[in-house]
């Protein structure tokens, strides 16, 4: 457990509810695999826009069209190199937590807190990486396909059911994650 991560989750937690572990994401730059799709459409994107304002200032167009390729090219910016920033300084804001009673979420400045019950978890799953790294995923994966997660579009991480993404020694903690909620249910007499 990092001191960081316990202390965030601290005040999360109820009276009696005891913290078994605590992490966050691994911190830094990352690829994903969504970029694969998400960089050549990137790139694409900023040559249009960049080949839209040259064109305009080239040619002497009306200050409209200069004005109107402006937001293109800061999404291009934004799409090109601006997400990978966002994403890193996102998960070097969120922390998670595996209490006796539940998991716990805790994301941004506004410190935005999911939690989900141990005892009513029915669908778990764990994608690990040779470095033992990896996600673990609570619920169906349904929807936005999860390898799209990370990609840095805007509200995209909304439509994907909660992870611990990114994490070091997941297998270790997907088991703990099992024993907590074995333990949880045996309590409720489930």
């Amino acid at each position: 457990m990092s001191f960081e991560s316990d202390q965030a989750l601290q005040r999360e937690l109820t009276k009696g509810e005891k913290l078994l572990w605590t992490g966050q994401p691994q911190g830094g730059l990352r690829l994903r695999p969504a970029d694969a799709l998400m960089i050549p459409f990137s790139l694409l994107w900023g040559g249009f826009a960049v080949f839209w304002e040259h064109s305009v200032i080239r040619n002497g167009a009306p200050f409209f069209f200069l004005l109107w390729g402006i937001p293109f090219l800061v999404m291009a910016g934004y799409i090109v190199v601006g997400r990978f920033f966002v994403d890193a300084w996102q998960r070097a804001r969120t922390y998670y937590g595996l209490t006796d009673q539940r998991l716990l979420i805790l994301r941004g400045v506004s410190r935005e807190v999911k939690s989900l019950a141990l005892a009513g978890l029915a669908d778990i799953s764990l994608q690990e990486r040779s470095d033992r790294s990896g996600t673990i995923t609570f619920g169906p994966q349904g929807g936005v396909p999860h390898w799209f997660a990370g990609s840095g579009w805007p509200g995209m991480n909304k439509q994907l059911p909660p992870t611990f993404e990114l994490i070091e020694n997941a297998r270790s903690v997907y088991t703990r994650i099992r024993e907590a909620q074995q333990a949880s249910r045996a309590r409720m007499g489930g």
